[in-house]
């Protein structure tokens, strides 16, 4: 079977070069994946954009009409990171539409993955940190609407902690967020997830390792998972910019199979995103980024 990739030119909403966050990253993913055939080999769709009724399950109302008209106040832009126009509400909705449409492929399929996504750090009220809308909220949010019984895991292993994921389904029984990130890095106040893993300055592959294969087994002693949300961010590379952790391209190919086989092996069906990375190499973050769809199609 092959494995179903999601993605679409809104993906980008075409910052300059030079800007902090490498959108371009989005663009340039896609065309590694052409260039290493696995888009040929794989079943390739479009999503449609979240609708905003799921997006007003996650969000606050006002700030969904705010992000649709772009209309954003300053300050939370500022938060945010960037204008919010109409390249990048686009860009939000087209991504959160992407996760769920990963999410509901994996259900249908066993894995599937958004080629964007992973936005943890907006919340219910405002977006902050490069992240607009949630899109893995978004989407366990609307699973839970037609499947109030589900029960939702996110496994959340950027490098950043997932603050906005863990304030949007804190109050969620049916979901459960797990979170293991650098310690000292972005967001200065963490809100909690319901597992969290603090790891020090400069954790390398073999520490990191450990402690992943250590969480994994008790997240699948706590129930049955109907999907497990996996955010695959690239940002504990050793050369990542904002990053703080030392993982290597080996290093995180070990880790998205680990996580993967893990939940696979149990018959869990996996949505993976590809969260954060911030290296101004565009074409070596964007091979980076495009580990998790070569180790995914590996379990399709």
């Amino acid at each position: 079977m092959s494995l179903h990739i999601v993605s679409h030119p809104d993906y980008d909403a075409n910052f300059p070069a030079d800007h902090r966050f490498p959108m371009g990253k989005y663009r340039a993913l896609v065309e590694r994946l052409g260039a290493i055939g696995l888009l040929t080999r794989s079943v390739h769709v479009q999503p449609d954009f979240a609708s905003e009724i799921a997006l007003k399950r996650a969000h606050d109302a006002t700030y969904v009409d705010k992000v649709i008209e772009c209309r954003m106040p300053e300050k939370i832009e500022r938060e945010i990171g960037f204008p919010i126009s109409e390249l990048v509400s686009r860009r939000a909705r087209r991504a959160a539409g992407g996760t769920l449409l990963a999410a509901r492929l994996a259900l249908a399929h066993g894995i599937a993955c958004n080629a964007a996504g992973g936005s943890h750090h907006a919340r219910h009220a405002h977006g902050a940190g490069f992240c607009t809308l949630n899109d893995v909220a978004v989407a366990a949010l609307d699973l839970l609407a037609e499947r109030p019984e589900a029960r939702i895991l996110v496994v959340d292993l950027d490098v950043h902690q997932g603050d906005g994921t863990a304030d949007i389904l804190g109050r969620e029984s049916q979901a459960f967020t797990f979170s293991m990130h650098a310690e000292k890095n972005y967001p200065v106040r963490k809100v909690p997830s319901d597992l969290d893993i603090a790891l020090p300055d400069g954790t390398g592959d073999v520490q990191y390792l450990q402690h992943l294969s250590s969480a994994l087994p008790l997240l699948s002693e706590r129930v049955r998972w109907d999907i497990v949300f996996y955010n695959a961010g690239v940002d504990p590379h050793a050369e990542d910019r904002l990053g703080r952790l030392a993982l290597s391209d080996d290093g995180l190919r070990a880790r998205d199979r680990m996580v993967i086989r893990h939940f696979r092996t149990q018959g869990v069906p996996v949505c993976g995103v590809i969260g954060g990375g911030y290296s101004r190499d565009i074409a070596t973050l964007a091979a980076r980024h495009a580990i998790l769809f070569e180790v995914a199609s590996e379990f399709a």
